[in-house]
């Protein structure tokens, strides 16, 4: 390990689920004084505009699209510590769950860099408050698992159904894309398909929206034509979603 030349910090920073007002007090301060912020691509305007005084660099990856290798990412943040104090790597959501976090923690640790976590609010978190729903609920659901389905080039097959299945409420993160695939599994592994769904676009902005539906009809997720991002959430819990949430559009009656 070496640390040469290394004089500054790198921060990984949660910026939330997508409303400016909902990043932490802690991010707001570290964002004011940045250096330089590698930021990914769905982090809201005003929260990148409180890095006033840095340089701010798009690193942001998003399915289907062009996306900054994580190697090079990996780089950036080393090479930005050698020569700026305040180094920011800002990330959607919390930089802790399905961020990436790790690899870049690694890099950091072996080029004998300082880093520091700072926690944002993960996007179940208020897609369950833009419900009203808790993920939660005395004698319905005890217990709450975050999965993804994605599995990236070579690496190893995902264990996801099986804390899907063993938690009284799953919140798929980055899955409509495999909306298919994901009922499919579920069913055949004994999820009923009467099991109530909710898919979450948007959440905490402006343009939030919900569709509620049952396992079975998740396989029609694409044709609502979800272009932000979304999460599945699954469970008995949610059975509550059309007394409390009536704007609730049902996805299986706009398919009919």
């Amino acid at each position: 390990m070496t640390t040469k030349h290394v004089r500054g910090r790198v921060y990984l920073v949660g910026a939330g689920p997508g409303a400016p007002d909902l990043i932490t007090l802690r991010a707001a301060e570290v964002l004011k004084r940045a250096d330089i912020v590698f930021h990914d691509a769905l982090v809201h305007s005003e929260v990148l505009a409180l890095a006033s005084c840095a340089d701010r660099i798009a690193v942001g990856k998003r399915c289907g699209r062009f996306a900054t290798a994580q190697q090079f990412i990996n780089k950036r943040l080393v090479d930005a510590a050698r020569k700026h104090q305040v180094v920011v790597r800002l990330k959607g959501g919390d930089p802790m769950l399905f961020g990436r976090a790790q690899e870049e923690i690694a890099a950091l640790r072996a080029a004998g860099v300082e880093y520091e976590i700072v926690p944002g609010v993960t996007a179940a978190l208020a897609a369950s408050a833009e419900l009203g729903v808790s993920l939660t609920q005395r004698g319905v659901a005890r217990s709450v698992a975050f999965v993804t389905a994605r599995v990236g080039a070579g690496e190893r097959a995902s264990a996801w159904a099986d804390a899907a299945l063993q938690a009284d409420t799953a919140v798929i993160y980055m899955g409509v894309g495999q909306a298919q695939e994901i009922a499919s599994t579920l069913i055949a592994r004994g999820m009923g398909p009467d099991m109530p769904v909710a898919i979450v676009e948007n959440a905490s902005l402006p343009s939030a929206r919900c569709v509620t539906l049952c396992l079975a009809e998740l396989p029609l997720a694409a044709a609502h034509g979800f272009t932000g991002p979304a999460l599945i959430m699954v469970g008995a819990a949610l059975a509550v979603l059309p007394d409390v949430f009536p704007a609730t559009v049902s996805l299986g009656a706009a398919a009919a």
